[in-house]
């Protein structure tokens, strides 16, 4: 099925699918006064929405009033969780019908990414402030919506990017873009974190009977569930078909390419992208790549992006690491560099490697807790990650308390950008074309950075037994973008991959 729709036939589609269904409206909510409780539903909560709960119920002044998953095993764990610690909290399977309830100052949304942009322009409409979890929109236009709903309906929107609440990392940030090192000369972020085969299936798989589909694919295409994993046919593995997710890049790469575009300053989509990459190593039933480089041409350096799914050599257990990261970022200066390698730190080296200075916020450690049984997040046992110095859920409370987007780390507007930097460089992917690394070469001639990228790219595949003479990569073309349109120049099809065909009446409309 065709998911992609030119801008103008986007807008007669939205048009009628408004006068053909009825659009959710809602009453304000009072805003929450200065000192009384902030009531706070959470939206989804199989895996990541564990945490927000997890995170509110630790903060003074804030009551978890209400929880909503479309699976319903997982709604009634949650709310049997708070019932065993003798705390009421309404159950939702729909959104909609959560949003009606006045009772509710903010909703905190941990859905999956094609949900995250349509949850926040109605939870907007409907008078609430919004948290929404990374990316925090499955397309440009969606990002574009958000920030225009939260400003038209003058709702705290803050977006789940949780390194812009780290002491340590900010202070890194703040030293390369003030000199500390010189100018910088590359921007770069890395992704490689291990991902298997998720498997292929035989055919369309059973929907399971706890599982409302119709409310789960939501604005995306109700096609059955076509993925057979250790996950089952709906969960989690929805990140690596485009439908629903943005592959690495959107997952967990976007917070790392947030941190790369905050060092460059930039506050633009950028004005050229392109992107090299595949699904290397296995035959399966995602579609995403594993393997992935996106170059974001800014005019005063480049941000470039990797994702690497596969280890470091065929059979090991171990990935790589570039200049001591993994899943971390690399600012390159004139005089050193500096090296964020978590979500709590950064170290800044001189040119010949040696540290000089290591900043860290309020202890800047980090532990992991697993959900207990019977905890609201243990349906899937996930981890979840604290950061002492950093508490983003906390800092989206002040802003909601003091109703000023500017107290907020993470607001939607930064959020929207990073995620639009994903977006675009899996458009250049999404229209590329399997070419032979001479191809790929000739198309990056000139560019240094870009072609020692592609050679590490193409060498990390070799160790994998990947032989890209014969299993060729895909390469976008460059891409040239008009930043304050935030449309491409020229190309059509990438154009349509800004927004999608959206599945009435879950329609993120064109006027909020």
């Amino acid at each position: 099925m065709n998911t992609n729709l030119s801008r103008r036939s986007f807008l007669r589609a939205s048009v009628a699918a408004a006068a053909a269904f009825s659009v959710p409206r809602w009453t304000w909510a009072a805003p929450a006064g200065a000192n009384s409780d902030i009531r706070v539903a959470v939206v989804g909560f199989r895996g990541r929405g564990g945490s927000h709960i997890s995170g509110y119920s630790a903060l003074p002044g804030v009551r978890i009033v209400a929880l909503c998953d479309v699976d319903s095993e997982v709604l009634a764990k949650g709310v049997a969780s708070f019932e065993k610690k003798g705390k009421k909290v309404e159950g939702y399977s729909d959104i909609r019908k959560l949003l009606e309830n006045k009772d509710i100052d903010a909703i905190s949304v941990a859905t999956p990414n094609h949900w995250q942009g349509l949850a926040t322009v109605w939870a907007c409409q409907a008078g609430k402030d919004v948290y929404v979890e990374k990316p925090s929109s499955h397309n440009v236009f969606e990002g574009r919506q958000s920030v225009a709903a939260a400003a038209k309906y003058k709702r705290i929107v803050q977006a789940g990017m949780q390194c812009r609440s780290s002491g340590g990392v900010r202070a890194g940030i703040e030293f390369v873009q003030k000199g500390g090192l010189g100018k910088i000369l590359v921007s770069r972020g890395l992704c490689y974190k291990r991902r298997d085969s998720i498997g292929k299936s035989s055919g369309p798989q059973e929907v399971p009977a706890n599982i409302n589909y119709d409310l789960w694919c939501g604005p995306a295409p109700k096609d059955p569930p076509r993925r057979n994993t250790k996950n089952g046919p709906i969960h989690y593995d929805w990140h690596w078909i485009w439908n629903f997710g943005n592959g690495d890049l959107g997952n967990q790469g976007v917070h790392q390419v947030d941190l790369c575009r905050w060092a460059l300053g930039v506050n633009e989509l950028s004005p050229r992208v392109m992107s090299i990459g595949g699904r290397f190593g296995y035959d399966d039933d995602g579609e995403t790549p594993n393997t992935q480089i996106v170059y974001h041409d800014y005019e005063g350096a480049p941000l470039i992006f990797e994702v690497r799914g596969l280890p470091q050599q065929s059979g090991s257990k171990d990935m790589d690491k570039f200049m001591g990261a993994g899943v971390g970022c690399v600012i390159h200066c004139e005089n050193g560099h500096l090296l964020i390698p978590s979500y709590s730190e950064a170290i800044a080296f001189d040119k010949g490697g040696k540290e000089i200075q290591r900043f860290k916020g309020g202890g800047g450690s980090k532990k992991k807790e697993k959900s207990k049984k019977g905890d609201a997040g243990a349906a899937s046992g996930v981890v979840m990650d604290f950061v002492e110095d950093s508490n983003h859920f906390g800092n989206f409370i002040k802003g909601v308390r003091s109703r000023k987007m500017s107290d907020l780390a993470g607001p939607i507007r930064e959020g929207a950008l990073s995620s639009g930097l994903c977006h675009t460089g899996n458009i250049s992917y999404r229209i590329g074309k399997q070419s032979s690394p001479g191809e790929i070469l000739e198309q990056i001639k000139g560019n240094r950075d870009a072609a020692e990228t592609f050679g590490r790219f193409k060498e990390h595949l070799a160790a994998n037994g990947v032989n890209i003479d014969t299993t060729k990569a895909v390469i976008g073309p460059w891409l040239k973008m008009d930043a304050k349109k935030e449309s491409f120049v020229g190309n059509d099809a990438a154009n349509e991959l800004l927004t999608r065909k959206y599945r009435a009446p879950f329609v993120v409309p064109a006027k909020v």
